[in-house]
Formats: C-alpha cells, sequence, structure tokens
C-alpha cells in the first residue's frame, strides 16, 4: 500500500531533466525536505536517477531499508518519439485501411507553407498489413476474422525482425473480439513479440488518433520497458525494495508494472510534475488559482491550475517542436488520446543558446547546451552564450555557490561566449548582451502564459505566478510584471519542485468507453451497468496497486457535445442514474459550454459521446516543516554579503544584499533590489519588489506594476 509503513521513514521522488536529475527525500514525520542534483545522463537517464540517489543516501546518512515510497518523472518517451529511437513495428489492421497512418490528418499546423511535410509515420508502409475482418459501427460483426490471412502477415512481420504488433481494427472500441482474437493468433504465430490491441489502450471512436495512440504506445514498449526494469534491478541491489511508481502525463501516479504495458501514459511524465508541485505549495499557502511555470534547463512549460486543478486534455501531440495540448492546432507530430495535463513547452530554459540570426536579430533556444557540454560557464566544454551564462555575467548567479558550493562557475569563460557570439555581432558590450539575452527569453516565456491565459479569455492578473524548476525564480518576477500578475509564490525548493510534485499526487487509473446516442434518449439502465463495469475495472487496478477501497475515490464523467458537433467537453456526472440523467446532464453540458466558450444554446439538442471513469488512489502527501516566527533582525539573521548585480529597471549594476534562504524564518520581509540563494536556485527580486516568507517557507512576492520601480 502506498503509505508509511514499519519504520520507514522517506519518500523520495527523482525527475530526470535535460541538463540535471533532481531527487528529494520527505522525511515523512517533520515533513523536512532534503534535495540532491546530479548531471543528468543522456545516454542513460537511469544512471542518473541513481546517481543522484546515491548521492542523496550518501549526503544525508540515509539507511536504503528507511525508503517507504519512490516515485520517478521520466523523459524516456517523450525523448524516444521526438529522437526517432522508437521500435521497430508492425500495424495489422482491416482490409483496405493500411494507408491510415500515412493519410493522418488532411490539415496543416502553417495552411500556407509549401515547405510543410507531415511527420513521417511510426510503421513504414510496408510493414502496415490489412487482414478481412470488419465490425459496423454498432458493434456488430460484418465481416468474420480470416485466421489464415492473419497467420500469413504474422510470417510476414516476424521475417521483417519487428520488435512489436500493434492491431487496430475498425470499430473495435464497441466489439473487441476480432482484435482480442487477433492478439492470441499473433501471440502464437510470433513468440516473445508484444503485442499491443487499439481496444486496451485506446477505446474510443475516431479510427485515426486511435491507431496513432496504439501506435506511439506499441514504439515504445520495447525501449521503456527494458529501461524501468533496469531502474527496478538497479534499485533493489541498493537495498531499496519499496515498489516504484512513475508519473503519467495526467498528473497521477501508475505502478511500474503498469506503465511498462502502457508507455503512452508516460510521454508528458516530467513536466506534469512541475504542474502537480506548483499546485500543491500553492494550496498550502492559500492559492487554488495560479499560473505555473517550470523553467528548467531546456525547456520552460506553461499550465494553469484553476480551484487546485491542473486543467486536462484528451489529446496532444507528440514529436513536435512544442507539444500542443492547449491548441487545436494539428499535424506537428503524432496524436495521442491519453489524458495530459494541458500545457504549453517552449525551448526556452537555462541551458538554451543565444545567438544572432543572418539578419542580425538575437534569438534564445530551442537549441540547447543541455548537460553535456552544458553553458560555457560549467566550464565542460561549451562556448554557446546560455541564459546561465547571461545571468553570470549580470551577478545574478554566484558562481562560487553554485548547487550550493559542490561545484564553481567560470565567469569568465561565462563572459567570452557572451561577448564573442552575441556582444560583438551586434556591437554591444556584454553586460547588455547578457541583459538582451534575459529579456528575449522572459518575452518568449511571457508569450506562452499570455497564450494559455489572455487568448483563452482567462485574466492573468487573477492569479498567482508559480515558479518552478533552477531558472524559475531567476525571472519570474520580470515575467509576472509584463502579465500584470501581482503576486509571485516561490516554493522551499523550487529547483527541485517537479520531484516534490512527484510525492504530492496520487494513483490514477482513467478507463473511457465510447457511449454514443442523444442524451435525452439514453438508457438509464444501460448508462448504470456500462459505468459500474468500469467502476469495477477502475478499483481493480487500483487494488493491484495495493490500494484499499476506502481509500479510493471514483470520479465519473460524460463527454457531451451538440447533437452534429465533432468535439466534446467533459461533464461531471450529476447526481444517481435514473430517468432524469439525461435531462440533467443536458443541463449541465450547457453551463459547462457557457463557461468554455462564453455562450450556449439551450434549445439545442445534446448527446453522449464517451463515459470516463477515473479511480484515485489516495497517496499521503509530504508534510512539510512549518518555520519559526522571525520577523525581525533579518539581515543579521541571514545577510550573507553583497555584490553588484545588474537591474534594467535600475539602469544598470547595483550594489546588492544576498540572503541565504535556509536562514529565512516566518514574516521575515526583505525589500529589492536583493539576492536570495540557496543550493538548488537563486531568486532574485527587482527593485519595487518586496518579500514576505510564509509559515511554510514559501516567498510570497509583491509585484510592481509594470513602469513603476
Amino acid at each position: 500500500m502506498p503509505s508509511s509503513v514499519n519504520n520507514s521513514r522517506y519518500r523520495v521522488g527523482v525527475d530526470v531533466g535535460g541538463t540535471f536529475t533532481d531527487v528529494v527525500l520527505v522525511e515523512e514525520s517533520s515533513g523536512d525536505i532534503l534535495a540532491a542534483k546530479v548531471p543528468t545522463v543522456p545516454a542513460d537517464p537511469s544512471q542518473g536517477c541513481i546517481d543522484g540517489i546515491d548521492k542523496a543516501l550518501a549526503t544525508f546518512a540515509i539507511d536504503p531499508a528507511e525508503i517507504a515510497f519512490t516515485v520517478h518523472g521520466t523523459t524516456i518517451a517523450t525523448n524516444t518519439i521526438i529522437e526517432g529511437k522508437g521500435a521497430k513495428a508492425g500495424l495489422i489492421t482491416s482490409q483496405g485501411f493500411r494507408d491510415v497512418l500515412e493519410i493522418a490528418y488532411q490539415t496543416r499546423p502553417s495552411l500556407y507553407d509549401v515547405f510543410y511535410d507531415k511527420p513521417t509515420p511510426l510503421i513504414p508502409r510496408s510493414l502496415c498489413l490489412g487482414v478481412p475482418a470488419r465490425t459496423g459501427s454498432e458493434g456488430e460483426e460484418i465481416v468474420p476474422l480470416d485466421e489464415d490471412a492473419l497467420r500469413a502477415r504474422a510470417a510476414e512481420l516476424r521475417q521483417a525482425g519487428v520488435e512489436a504488433i500493434a492491431v487496430s481494427f475498425l470499430h473495435s472500441y464497441l466489439n473487441p473480439a476480432h482484435e482480442r482474437r487477433a492478439g492470441e493468433i499473433l501471440t502464437e504465430e510470433c513468440p516473445g513479440i508484444p503485442v499491443v490491441l487499439s481496444s486496451d489502450v485506446c477505446p474510443e471512436f475516431r479510427e485515426y488518433p486511435r491507431t496513432s495512440t496504439t501506435v506511439v504506445n506499441t514504439v515504445l514498449l520495447p525501449r521503456v520497458g527494458p529501461y524501468i526494469q533496469r531502474l527496478e534491478d538497479r534499485l533493489g541491489e541498493r537495498g531499496i525494495d519499496s515498489s516504484l511508481h512513475l508519473m503519467t502525463s495526467a498528473g497521477g501516479i501508475m505502478a511500474a508494472a503498469t506503465t511498462k504495458h502502457q508507455p503512452v501514459h508516460l510521454i508528458e511524465s516530467g513536466p506534469a510534475g512541475g504542474v502537480i508541485g506548483a499546485a500543491f505549495i500553492a494550496e498550502l499557502s492559500g492559492f487554488d488559482n495560479l499560473l505555473a511555470l517550470d523553467i528548467g534547463g531546456t525547456t520552460a512549460k506553461a499550465a494553469l491550475v484553476n480551484e487546485g486543478r491542473p486543467q486536462i486534455a484528451d489529446e496532444f501531440e507528440v514529436g513536435s517542436s512544442a507539444v500542443a495540448t492547449v491548441t487545436a492546432t494539428r499535424g506537428q507530430g503524432y496524436p495521442v488520446r491519453t489524458p495530459v495535463i494541458s500545457l504549453l513547452e517552449i525551448g526556452a530554459g537555462g541551458g538554451s543558446i543565444a545567438n544572432v540570426d543572418p539578419g542580425g536579430a538575437l534569438t534564445v533556444g530551442p537549441e540547447s547546451a543541455g548537460a553535456d557540454p552544458g553553458p560555457a560557464c560549467y566550464a565542460k566544454g561549451g562556448n554557446q552564450p546560455t541564459l546561465t551564462d547571461a545571468n553570470v555575467v549580470l551577478g545574478r548567479i554566484n558562481p562560487d555557490f553554485f548547487l550550493g558550493g559542490e561545484e564553481r562557475l567560470d565567469t569568465d569563460l561565462a563572459e567570452k561566449a557572451v561577448r564573442e557570439k552575441v556582444a560583438a555581432p551586434m556591437g554591444l558590450d556584454v553586460v547588455d548582451a547578457a541583459h538582451s539575452i534575459i529579456e528575449i527569453a522572459n518575452a518568449k516565456m511571457t508569450s506562452a502564459l499570455y497564450f494559455i491565459t489572455v487568448l483563452q479569455g482567462i485574466d492573468p492578473r487573477q492569479y498567482v505566478l508559480v515558479p518552478s524548476g533552477g531558472a524559475g525564480p531567476m525571472q519570474s518576477v520580470a515575467i509576472a510584471r509584463a502579465l500584470g500578475v501581482g503576486t509571485v509564490l516561490v516554493p522551499p525548493a523550487p529547483g527541485v519542485n517537479s520531484a516534490v510534485g512527484l510525492l504530492a499526487t496520487d494513483l490514477k487509473h482513467e478507463i473511457v468507453r465510447t457511449f454514443m446516442g442523444r442524451a435525452d434518449s439514453a438508457d438509464p439502465a444501460r448508462l448504470a451497468a456500462v459505468f459500474g463495469e468500469m467502476d469495477d475495472a477502475t478499483r481493480a487496478l487500483l487494488r493491484g496497486e495495493g490500494v484499499p477501497d476506502e481509500r479510493t475515490e471514483i470520479r465519473r464523467e460524460i463527454d457531451m457535445c451538440y447533437v452534429g458537433q465533432s468535439f466534446q467537453l467533459r461533464v461531471a456526472l450529476v447526481g444517481d442514474i435514473d430517468g432524469k440523467t439525461g435531462a440533467v446532464m443536458t443541463d449541465a453540458f450547457h453551463d459547462r459550454h457557457e463557461t468554455v466558450y462564453g455562450f450556449c444554446n439551450r434549445a439545442e439538442p445534446t448527446q453522449f459521446v464517451n463515459l470516463r471513469v477515473t479511480a484515485i488512489g489516495q497517496v499521503d502527501r509530504p508534510r512539510l516543516r512549518e518555520l519559526k516566527i522571525g520577523g525581525a533582525g533579518v539581515d543579521e539573521r541571514a545577510l550573507k554579503g553583497r555584490r553588484a548585480v545588474y537591474f534594467g529597471e535600475a539602469g544598470g549594476m547595483v550594489d546588492c544584499p544576498l540572503y541565504d534562504r535556509e536562514k529565512l524564518l516566518l514574516d521575515d520581509a526583505i525589500e529589492g533590489p536583493a539576492i536570495i540563494e540557496q543550493m538548488d536556485t537563486t531568486t532574485v527580486i527587482p527593485p519595487g519588489a518586496t518579500v514576505k516568507v510564509d509559515r511554510f517557507g514559501n516567498l510570497v512576492i509583491s509585484v510592481p506594476p509594470e513602469g513603476t520601480a
């Protein structure tokens, strides 16, 4: 059971980023957070996980037997698709429909871009094979499965050396009998080769996204499964016998045994942790509407949280430069129909490379220096200026206190990179060039937040900005100011907040069933029966992961739309299912439609599309330590020195006080300009901004309006 047991004392979260791997240990009785950071190992991310855990255990003298719970957030699934390193796979589908992956969507992200090419299918046409088998739109059998033809196709795939096989027949979401039998035959004919059925992975209508989701899962299976197994083995070798769980795209966690078979749920595993961590910290401080901005070493991720819950999208694309979960734009990547936290990811992080393009314009990202060689200031062979180098040049990062003093940054190399690659080509001095890099990066991140708020009809001034990641607290006040956001909430351990988020969420499983029909004529008995089957199935999944029924919460939703619409909205099921359910849900849908789109038509008939059941297995959350009251003598207690720091608001370098965050207490107040240093990040407080420390150690920053100092 995923809770405190025996004498175990620590819960561990491990988040792998593009530059660093973060490890957080939370002591269960006191709520103390212990953190460690190590460079990510791109060739084998599991090695970075183990390096981080080994470092944490050694640094804090913790016995591996004291580890009660382990959660991991990973980018391996995303990277496998983006880098084109998925397994060689085959697809079995209904005869005449082998081109479904080639045809894909006919829309394009840029209508008039004559150079646009659709993403290359994950399975080539030569390995997409059709067999006679046809189910109708009502689930009736039209053409029986030709088992002899299927065995012949299996032989072709076996001889081609495929590592996995996807099966996606028409209308299998209504009647999976053909797929079930095909799976049995393929397992017989291709022993040792995993077979993935669309009716298991994505039992929803719409042929292409269902097939695409199944194919993505199929090409990931032989890559992600061994990675998880390797990590489990390495944990076991160290005497850590707590079961391994992984963060999913939807912000829940799943047992490793489940994710080995359905790795498609891990595609946005890494970014999800930052959003959950931000929501967890904000809730403790009394904020439930927030903008989560996670600025790591490679990318920045922006997400919206309303009433404590991140927005969830039902479909997104993987393989594109920006994961399109918050837009209707199609054609950038491969559709995946699984629940995902709706976020926007852009190539702007601490390691993002600044460059002057042929036209003389300064750009920042999306290329990143990554973990190897990293920014120029790391002195590991990198010579390209990055956002981190710019912050070093401007005095915002203490080169002698990087990672708490474990490493020293080379200011001269940072200045050289900025001077040669940016300042000289643009005719600027090195400080102005560094400031320009910061401004460009901030503008990109501001645009991302503007996109998920203002362009969606949401006023960002009604929200609090919660930054995460090593670069988040350095950039966040300037970004908040540009958006008109008045409050920034910096978590106690922002640089590792994604790892904290891994420990602040629950086990979660969602099952979807297509249930097409008008709401006013829905059969309540059939509706109740299908929901009952789904309830039982999700409860069984949680029981298999050790969660008792008393710690399980079931949420029921129905995807609905107006009759004739192509896309639907999730609507929570209201009340018990009876003869009034259709009318009650129609009213609820009208209300939901008006909230999302600003209008509704209560005279229009509605229809049910999908039924959804989400089972949540409650996990003990970290109990953060509360600080003693301070409020007076903060300079005597926490001031660690002064240095020159550049602030555009002040017109140049300013003699700036430096504070040790570990020595700040409840109600301590600091006025900008100031720098607050800690092991995992640096918080930049510009002139005019003020900071107050709350009881959980969060920095509550009041941001002055733009144009004031």
